[in-house]
């Protein structure tokens, strides 16, 4: 039988053990998943916790060549974290959830195309990959972001679903009027339903 695996991916100067709460209230709900927070490869270079790419002199112009060579390392984590639990991409249904940083990395891995994940739940992120992309058609995803967002104003998830939805990916969308840069407790609850349905649908 098909194990079930929800990776999450941090935002930067953070680390896996912050989503423990989120993974604690989706255990509840979803007793048969398993879920997996690991920290990020590189040390964060402003103070504490891990990051997928440096932000030092990180731009608009730069940032896509950061997310196209952050590929190896996140996918030797997701790799080395799946082979942990006796789990693979090809036997097994695996999501990732990012958050931030991590929803970059996420969306990259959509925009690429380059590993068969069964979905994509991106927190407060932007598609930050550089073209061309070439996503698996009709792949889920959810997309979760707050208007008040002061760190990635909530239009990038906004973009990001245009230009997805363009390439045939099958995006849905949750903004939330008055949630900053967090998982509040609705995008807790409109993932942990989406992720749900997605696993029985398989």
């Amino acid at each position: 039988m098909a194990k079930q695996v929800v990776i999450f991916l941090h935002g930067v100067g953070s680390q896996g053990s912050h989503f423990s709460p989120v993974i604690e209230y989706w255990q509840q709900r979803l007793p048969e998943v398993t879920f997996v927070a690991p920290n990020a490869p590189f040390g964060f270079a402003g103070g504490q916790g891990y990051q997928w790419f440096s932000l030092d002199g990180i731009s608009e112009a730069n940032r896509p060549e950061r997310v196209k060579n952050a590929r190896e390392s996140l996918d030797a984590t997701l790799s080395r974290v799946l082979a942990e639990h006796q789990a693979s991409f090809e036997h097994d249904q695996v999501v990732l959830v990012g958050f931030s940083q991590g929803s970059i990395m996420a969306l990259d891995v959509v925009a690429s195309g380059r590993l068969p994940v069964s979905g994509v739940v991106a927190y407060s992120g932007r598609l930050a990959s550089p073209e061309p992309y070439a996503p698996k058609a009709d792949l889920p995803i959810l997309l979760v972001h707050g208007k008040s967002d002061p760190v990635i104003a909530w239009q990038e998830s906004e973009r990001a679903e245009s230009v997805l939805s363009a390439l045939g990916v099958n995006v849905q969308s949750s903004f939330e009027q008055s949630t900053v840069h967090t998982v509040s407790q609705q995008g807790a609850d409109t993932a942990a339903e989406f992720i749900a349905k997605l696993f029985q649908a398989a």
